[in-house]
């Protein structure tokens, strides 16, 4: 089999984190187990280009047992878990083409590995895999049935080679369903950014100025987090309306020239590049915290902050220390990176379920309607959004109500009134 990573050594440690991982993916397991019986996916080749995670591993794992023929790939060259890769090899015979800490020619020969296989559908998490397919390989990206895009910043990069109508195949935006946005975005960044932050520093949060640069889903959860360790928390944010949401939640909204001034801790979780820049650096305070929990690693001007700094010593795992020419020190958090992954461990499993169920529903549907689609972005269908929120308290062994029949005329009928 053809792979890539750091040592099969490491496998079994993997494969006992997968197993720990599964045991809170309930709606994964109950999506695999339909999968192994009915074969859905019988006959597919998947590239795939995620964060290399446990919860990513049990969506392959999944993927395969619905018949499919999966080939994972980083989507960050600093979330790649080297123990989990191994454990898919040796484990699980799923070819992986990632190792921790990776260069950049190293990331894109992964990316160009997993295209080798002539996938029919793509799984990408910011869109590297798919933007590759487009640049480089044009006649192969005709080939593909359909894909699936995890994250808001792939989303975006997708929805802009559409509306250029340049995008080759159909793409199911997984990232805008609401068991998506609302859970993994919210509650899982919110978690798992403060989370990459405190092993990283072992900084007290309380009593502190936490700015959180964009008010999203992601903004929203991080903001309430912190806000629940005991922080102050200041937002920045370009979008009058999200601006306007975070002041009625009890936020300080300011522009960022005034919060690099107070804070203590700044978090980048915007999808937008150069959000800190030179002239922040200058004005932040001796020992400000710096990290990013946007996609790529382009929210923080780190070519800016080294055209002001005098010298760079790496202080803790995942901190560096930047001493500015005004002699202030200025700490970046995993090289601007996903912090939450760079420094932890990502979400938490329970959310990542919701996730992954959506992909692998949003696979097996692109399956079925394969030549019904446009060459276009989608949302998720509404109907497998409800049945994973369905499954979910299922599993949490949560009950609601159901509508009678003649609740079902009336908000089906005009006629009722006062």
């Amino acid at each position: 089999m053809d792979y890539h990573v750091k040592d099969l050594a490491l496998a079994d440690e993997g494969l006992r984190l997968v197993e720990w991982a599964e045991r809170d993916m309930p709606v994964l397991k109950l999506i695999k187990e339909r999968f192994s019986r009915e074969k859905p996916l019988k006959g597919i080749k998947i590239g795939a280009c995620l964060h290399i995670t446990t919860e990513t591993a049990n969506l392959a794992r999944t993927l395969k047992e619905g018949g499919a023929e999966v080939f994972l790939c980083a989507s960050n060259p600093l979330s790649t878990k080297d123990e989990v890769a191994s454990a898919l090899v040796k484990h699980f015979e799923i070819p992986v083409f990632a190792i921790r800490g990776e260069d950049r020619d190293t990331y894109y020969a992964h990316i160009k590995a997993v295209l080798d296989k002539e996938p029919h559908l793509t799984i990408d998490d910011g869109a590297d895999l798919v933007s590759t397919l487009h640049r480089e390989r044009p006649g192969q990206a005709d080939r593909i049935l359909g894909g699936t895009e995890e994250t808001t910043t792939g989303v975006i990069r997708l929805r802009a080679l559409a509306k250029d109508g340049l995008l080759k195949y159909p793409i199911i935006a997984v990232n805008d369903a609401l068991t998506k946005h609302l859970f993994d975005n919210r509650y899982g960044t919110g978690q798992s950014t403060v989370d990459g932050i405190l092993r990283a520093t072992n900084r007290l949060l309380a009593g502190s100025v936490f700015v959180v640069s964009g008010f999203g889903w992601c903004g929203k959860g991080l903001a309430m987090r912190a806000r629940g360790m005991g922080a102050r928390v200041v937002v920045t944010e370009v979008d009058p309306l999200k601006a306007l949401e975070a002041v009625m939640e009890g936020y300080l909204v300011m522009p960022m020239e005034k919060a690099v001034e107070i804070g203590d801790f700044f978090v980048t979780v915007t999808g937008c590049k150069g959000v800190i820049r030179k002239e922040h650096f200058l004005k932040m305070k001796d020992g400000a915290i710096v990290a990013n929990s946007g996609h790529f690693d382009v929210e923080i001007d780190l070519k800016g902050l080294s055209e002001i700094t005098t010298s760079v010593r790496n202080i803790r795992r995942e901190v560096e220390e930047y001493t500015l020419v005004n002699g202030k020190r200025i700490y970046v958090l995993s090289q601007g990176r996903l912090v939450n992954l760079a420094s932890a461990e990502g979400h938490p499993s329970a959310v990542m379920d919701m996730s992954f169920a959506n992909q692998a529903l949003c696979v097996e549907y692109l399956i079925k309607n394969q030549g019904n689609l446009s060459r276009d972005v989608y949302s998720v269908p509404a109907e497998i959004d409800k049945e994973i929120a369905r499954l979910k308290l299922i599993s949490m062994g949560i009950e609601i109500d159901t509508l009678t029949p003649e609740q079902e005329r009336y908000l089906s009928s005009w006629e009722e009134g006062t």
